[in-house]
């Protein structure tokens, strides 16, 4: 008899939050007991007279989510994307029971733990180690369980010599790693994260992240909300794009985050067959030179866009009142998230030498087998003196797709979930030679 399947962690139907805001756009702001009975009071008095600009502030309905559904598995990471303002952190705080929905449900199968902003959680007039026992305390552990995780929450905060001091006196940074720790470390079945990455150094996030993933392996489920594409990316399988308060895509980490980013990214540029310009820059003066067009071409589908492994041909017409001596060009492609992938350039990168410009000139650069996989890429152009000291730059002047393609033809189209660069190669396989199988097993052949 087959089993049943496991239940979410995490439901969600329908949930929705609305809020009141004046017409000036601000939330009407929590009142006192006083406040809100001589509000009460007065309210006829104010409607009666006339000429008063209190119409001005009359109370509208905000949504700040709406209609959200959704289920998380045990175990699953799951990324909350969209811009600031989008719903990601009430959605949280829906899930955190910190407020009330105004629709629809969430159920919850588990033990939650939740770091929605530094400190949360914690007690100012307390010391650190008070405010660790009280954190496990909410949570449902014995202190004995809680003394059991303390010495290790403590070294990964790496605030062992402040942890009997008032967390009013820490700073932002101490209170948010002791905050993360505490979360990370008491074992919460859930654990719901908004922008812990935000604050801290590098080491340290790159520490949280490491904790996260470590976390994740280990069962628990988690939710996190960031701007940090590559931490999505990294260490969630699954994501969720809200915008307006409303979910607009649900799906693979990869799949949501490009569609997301690319939605932010749109409006902009002149449109043309497999790329998109920024029209803005060209015929724009830097140092005496100008980049009049810029064009990329896939010779083998001169009307459609680029795929895995096609040639392309990236062609740069300028303009230039100074002779510029040994100049050289590079091109820049770069990730949808700016990081750059491929610089190629001219002399001495590739001992492609200019002598000097034209006063209209052209420049072209042909990829042989354009190597990355089927994502959204930004292309920039820069013109330098000999030792790169920069003339001009001109930063994401270009944005393309790569479509999606099976570069190796065996069934599976390559995107970014399968790395984000293809490489030329070949394998192999066969028993272990003889002698070397006998020397790697220690055995001496017997004559």
């Amino acid at each position: 008899m087959a089993s049943m399947q496991e239940s979410p962690a995490i439901r969600v139907d329908g949930l929705g939050k609305r809020y009141r805001k004046t017409l000036g756009g601000n939330r009407v702001p929590y009142q006192t007991l006083r406040e809100s009975i001589m509000d009460a009071v007065t309210s006829p008095v104010r409607k009666l007279r006339k000429g008063s600009d209190d119409g001005d502030r009359r109370p509208q309905l905000f949504w700040a989510l709406r209609d959200v559904s959704f289920e998380v598995a045990p175990g699953e990471a799951v990324g909350i994307i969209g811009r600031n303002g989008a719903g990601k952190t009430t959605l949280l705080k829906l899930l955190a029971r910190i407020t009330e929905p105004t629709e629809g449900s969430a159920e919850i199968h588990g033990r939650v733990g939740s770091l929605l902003e530094v400190g949360t959680g914690f007690h100012q007039e307390l010391t650190g180690r008070e405010n660790v026992y009280l954190n496990g305390a909410i949570l449902g552990m014995s202190r004995r369980e809680i003394e059991s995780k303390f010495d290790e929450i403590v070294a990964f905060a790496e605030v062992e010599d402040f942890m009997d001091t008032q967390v009013k006196h820490f700073s932002s940074g101490m209170y948010m790693r002791l905050a993360f720790s505490v979360a990370a470390h008491l074992e919460p079945e859930i654990l719901l994260i908004d922008e812990v990455l935000a604050v801290g150094d590098v080491a340290f996030q790159a520490k949280c992240l490491g904790k996260m993933s470590e976390v994740t392996r280990g069962g628990r489920t988690i939710l996190f909300v960031s701007h940090n594409m590559g931490a999505i990316n990294a260490l969630c399988s699954k994501a969720i794009w809200i915008e307006k308060g409303q979910v607009m895509q649900i799906g693979p980490t990869v799949q949501v985050s490009e569609a997301c980013t690319r939605f932010q990214k749109s409006g902009g540029g002149e449109q043309r067959a497999g790329y998109t310009i920024d029209v803005d820059q060209l015929g724009e003066a830097r140092n005496g030179f100008v980049v009049t067009d810029c064009r990329l071409l896939n010779p083998s589908s001169p009307e459609t866009g680029s795929r895995t492994g096609d040639p392309i041909v990236i062609t740069i017409d300028y303009r230039s009142d100074r002779l510029f001596v040994n100049p050289a060009f590079i091109v820049k492609i770069k990730d949808m998230y700016g990081q750059e992938l491929i610089r190629l350039a001219t002399s001495p990168m590739s001992g492609f030498t200019i002598d000097g410009l034209h006063a209209n000139g052209q420049i072209q650069l042909s990829i042989e087998s354009l190597p990355l996989v089927a994502s959204h890429y930004l292309l920039d152009i820069e013109l330098v003196r000999p030792g790169y000291e920069n003339i001009a730059t001109f930063e994401t002047l270009v944005e393309f797709d790569v479509e999606l393609f099976d570069y190796y033809g065996h069934g599976d189209a390559l995107d970014r979930s399968r790395g984000l660069l293809v490489v030329d190669h070949s394998w192999n396989h066969g028993p272990l030679p003889i002698s070397s199988a006998s020397e790697t097993l220690g055995i001496s052949e017997i004559g």
